[in-house]
């Protein structure tokens, strides 16, 4: 039973990508137009107040925020996809079938009972508009549980055989209807239950904040420590995207979820400065850890690999190092060390949370999720009243922090780190990062066992995650002499292969590989 339940929350977690990835990048397009659209900006800068620029500030504005407003219903298609074992389409297209029925269900049930508010008290009342139709403010819960139950829904009835005389309502046409009747149900009692359960989740949120610093030192803790079993993108989202992460009131709109209120201000002409509440959840906490402290740390582990291996080690330690630092993408580095000295991983994850209570405490207010060199341009240096200094000083003093930490630790403990193993360059312990695509995917399929011993391959960020039909026959030593950086086998039969940004065309590669093959 754990089994199975750490499995779905691999796949959840999963799931969760792919929205994340376009808000990320809409987020970026959002910071950008607000920030040179700002009076204060346009004033010091004379040549962005012309009216052309202007309405293409406006009109990125506009499709950045038309995403936050519907992220419900992304929410819902991304996760029915994500999770559907097969025919992912068509679960996603029952996921948007299912959304609006539930919302209508919602709506009749709010009408017949008179409980429909009017525009002045929807607030107070716990309703908005969503696709046009007045319901309850589920927020993002609402996709989520829709994402959720048609997953499941599909997966058990996609290839249903249904007798002759209505076979042509079976196998994938059955999905979207058992989602028609089951939404319309789960519609009629939403109204009753989700209130209770509304103010439960307020209540954990009220919780974290009377935690104060300390809550916030426990987020950035657990968000470090979650990411070798996949989970800290739940983590994330709950805190992103619900009541957990802070609510607030913008321009007379109620509005939940850190992320969401980040992004609400950004739009807001209104804002004079965000709320240090909503951010101190967001980018401004993992800033000083992923551009000063990561690469330091890379630098010392390359500082103490055997001369022998520096070559080798060099490019993997270096392009980790860049990609934390550009990107905020951590994994590929991360993974370089947390295998082979657990230590230095907890006293990451330690910092970590230190780096959001202490950006917390000065009252830094940069937001956005990624944390690279971006966040602290758009979203720290082109906003107003960010106080991103404080965040630039504190990372300087994170690179000598993270440096002096490894380097002590791995030099009296002798860490294995990159480039200090005892196996050597002839004994496989080489990485060859500049095969094509197709001869890697190859070799993938090799050390997985063979195309016959693979049941699925989907991907995340930076891990090719594969269901496997028999573990003990995945060579799982190989998989460094194709570029990865770590492997995870969260149960018998899953295995993340840790590759790092271009993991997509690498799982681009390795299906149409099983696809020839077959």
């Amino acid at each position: 039973m754990l089994k199975k339940l750490n499995n779905y929350f691999q796949r959840l977690g999963k799931a969760f990508i792919l929205p994340i990835a376009l808000i990320s990048v809409a987020g970026i397009f959002l910071g950008i137009g607000s920030a040179f659209s700002n009076p204060n900006v346009v004033a010091n800068i004379p040549f962005l107040g012309n009216k052309f620029l202007q309405t293409i500030f406006v009109y990125s504005r506009s499709i950045a925020g038309a995403l936050f407003n519907n992220l419900s219903i992304l929410f819902a298609i991304s996760l029915a996809i994500g999770l559907a074992k097969d025919e992912t389409a068509i679960s996603g297209f029952s996921a948007f079938v299912g959304y609006v029925i539930l919302n209508i269900t919602i709506n009749t049930v709010l009408t017949s009972n008179k409980m429909l508010a009017t525009a002045e008290l929807m607030r107070q009342s716990g309703q908005g508009v969503t696709l046009g139709i007045q319901t309850l403010e589920l927020g993002v819960f609402g996709g989520i549980l829709v994402g959720m139950v048609v997953a499941a829904l599909h997966n058990k009835f996609y290839n249903i055989k249904l007798p002759d005389y209505i076979a042509f309502f079976g196998g994938t046409r059955f999905v979207p209807i058992i989602t028609t009747f089951t939404l319309a149900l789960i519609g009629l009692i939403i109204p009753i239950i989700w209130p209770p359960i509304s103010y439960g989740i307020q209540m954990v949120g009220f919780g974290i904040a009377n935690l104060g610093y300390f809550g916030t030192f426990i987020y950035g803790l657990l968000e470090r420590l979650l990411i070798p079993f996949g989970l800290h993108h739940i983590l994330n989202a709950m805190f992103r995207f619900t009541p957990v992460g802070g609510e607030a009131i913008i321009d007379g709109k109620t509005i939940v979820g850190a992320l969401n209120i980040y992004f609400a201000q950004l739009s807001s002409p209104n804002t004079q400065a965000f709320s240090t509440e909503a951010t101190r959840f967001l980018a401004q906490g993992k800033i000083p850890m992923m551009v000063f402290g990561l690469p330091a740390a890379a630098y010392a582990m390359y500082k103490n690999s055997k001369p022998e291996n520096r070559n080798r080690v060099k490019g993997i330690l270096l392009a980790g190092a860049l990609t934390s630092l550009v990107t905020g993408i951590t994994e590929p580095l991360e993974f370089s060390f947390l295998f082979a000295a657990p230590i230095l991983f907890i006293i990451h994850a330690v910092l970590s949370g230190f780096s959001f209570m202490l950006n917390s405490m000065l009252g830094v207010a940069i937001g956005n999720t990624q944390g690279g060199v971006i966040d602290l341009v758009v979203f720290g240096m082109m906003q107003p009243n960010t106080k991103w200094i404080v965040t630039l000083l504190m990372g300087i003093a994170y690179a000598f922090i993270y440096y002096f930490a490894f380097n002590t630790l791995i030099k009296k403990m002798n860490l294995k780190t990159p480039g200090r193993e005892d196996v050597s360059v002839s004994e496989g312990a080489g990485i060859s990062v500049d095969k094509d695509m197709e001869s890697k995917a190859a070799e993938i399929i090799q050390y997985l066992g063979g195309k016959d011993n693979i049941e699925s391959v989907t991907n995340c960020f930076t891990r090719l995650r594969v269901v496997v039909k028999d573990m003990n026959i995945v060579e799982e030593s190989g998989f460094r002499n194709t570029g990865a950086s770590g492997v995870i086998k969260p149960s018998k039969t899953d295995i993340q292969v840790v590759y790092g940004p271009s993991v997509s065309q690498i799982k681009v590669a390795v299906s149409n590989a099983l696809k020839s093959a077959n």
